[in-house]
């Protein structure tokens, strides 16, 4: 018991040393700060947060998010072919199908697959 007392202070003893020192170490100065900020997504740190932000970007990431799920949903599809008789199958996956194109379309003519506007 007493080893396992000694070798834990010399544990925490080297760890705390260890620290102490790459904390003199440590070539941190004033202008490192911005290095060590948050990364947004290019925007500058130093600048006014309030910058407009582009909606039609938002909106076609929303899109992408949608239809990445979508597709994600659609693997089990596949496995269902080995559970149930073709005809179920089939309907089921014409359904899933059709609900992607009409939600499709309903962008396409909202012009929400236009990058230009």
């Amino acid at each position: 018991m007493l080893l396992i007392m000694y070798n834990s202070i010399i544990i925490i003893l080297i760890c705390n040393i260890l620290m102490f020192i790459s904390i003199i170490l440590s070539k941190k100065t004033f202008s490192d700060r911005e290095k060590s900020s948050p990364f947004e997504c290019g925007f500058d740190p130093k600048s006014s947060a309030r910058i407009p932000f582009s909606l039609h970007f938002f909106l076609i990431t929303m899109i992408f998010l949608i239809f990445d799920v979508e597709i994600a949903l659609m693997f089990p599809i596949i496995n269902l072919f080995k559970l149930t008789n073709f005809i179920i199958w089939t309907n089921i996956s014409i359904f899933f199908i059709c609900i992607l194109l009409i939600g499709l379309y309903h962008e396409w003519n909202q012009n929400m697959l236009n990058w230009t506007k």
